[in-house]
């Protein structure tokens, strides 16, 4: 083919113009391009594709199938969702474990502990309001010195006195010597209100050593993870105790 004929051919071809959108449906939107009709065949098509393999997925599904992700997972609003496990550790321990290390934790705990020993050897573990939990029992003979029981008189003492655990002189006592310590019943609330106070503090001081108790052996457990030892979880942790885990035998030389 010469180049005069390649030419010729060439300006008798005219340009590709789309098809021109008829007044009458113009209401109906612009014409689809073949282009734009392929590709929403096309993904008619993969959706249809995929329907038909879900379809076939539940048809071939053990109805006595289990996984343990079943237990975990549920439908909330339409939407599948999985559950997070709980935490079994409060966040001021997560705190404490990321801040501090363990001999830190460890210094403070045995502070606690010693703080703990001075109150009770100041307290003598007394009642706060002065008379104990337990009861004084005793025994007679007859229903007839029931009746006729003097605790005072039993006691050797005065009945403004009966009602101590504590500090309570006899008679004989009583003559030889005054009462030492304060009597007026202000005085005596003031005290006994201050003593409360002390014991509630004792309390407190136990349970932070309790809790950095727990939290020294939860740090311990995982510096003890990183040995590459073979281990089995035995017990899982608690907000109360660490995790406990089994670790195979290995002699050392």
């Amino acid at each position: 083919m010469s180049a005069a004929f390649r030419k010729a051919a060439k300006a008798r071809q005219r340009p590709h113009r789309e098809r021109a959108q008829p007044a009458a449906r113009t209401k109906l939107g612009l014409l689809e391009k073949k282009k734009d009709y392929r590709l929403r065949a096309h993904d008619y098509h993969k959706k249809q594709n995929a329907l038909r393999a879900l379809q076939k997925k539940a048809l071939d599904k053990n109805p006595d199938e289990f996984y343990f992700k079943m237990i975990r997972a549920e439908v909330k609003d339409g939407v599948h969702v999985i559950k997070q496990p709980k935490d079994e550790i409060t966040p001021e321990q997560v705190k404490l474990m990321r801040t501090q290390d363990i001999k830190y934790i460890e210094m403070k705990r045995v502070a606690e502990a010693k703080k703990i020993e001075r109150l009770k050897a100041e307290l003598h573990l007394l009642d706060a309001a002065g008379s104990g939990a337990g009861r004084h029992l005793f025994f007679v003979d007859t229903e007839r010195e029931v009746q006729e029981f003097d605790i005072a008189a039993h006691l050797d003492t005065v009945p403004e006195l009966v009602d101590r655990v504590y500090n309570r002189p006899t008679i004989a006592t009583l003559q030889r010597e005054a009462v030492k310590g304060p009597t007026d019943p202000a005085h005596l609330k003031k005290l006994a209100q201050q003593r409360k106070n002390q014991y509630d503090l004792l309390r407190q001081r136990i349970e932070r050593e309790k809790a950095m108790f727990v939290i020294s052996q939860k740090i311990q457990t995982r510096k003890d993870l990183l040995d590459k030892t073979h281990k089995v979880k035995v017990k899982k942790e608690t907000t109360t105790g660490p995790a406990i885990y089994k670790f195979k035998f290995q002699r050392k030389r």
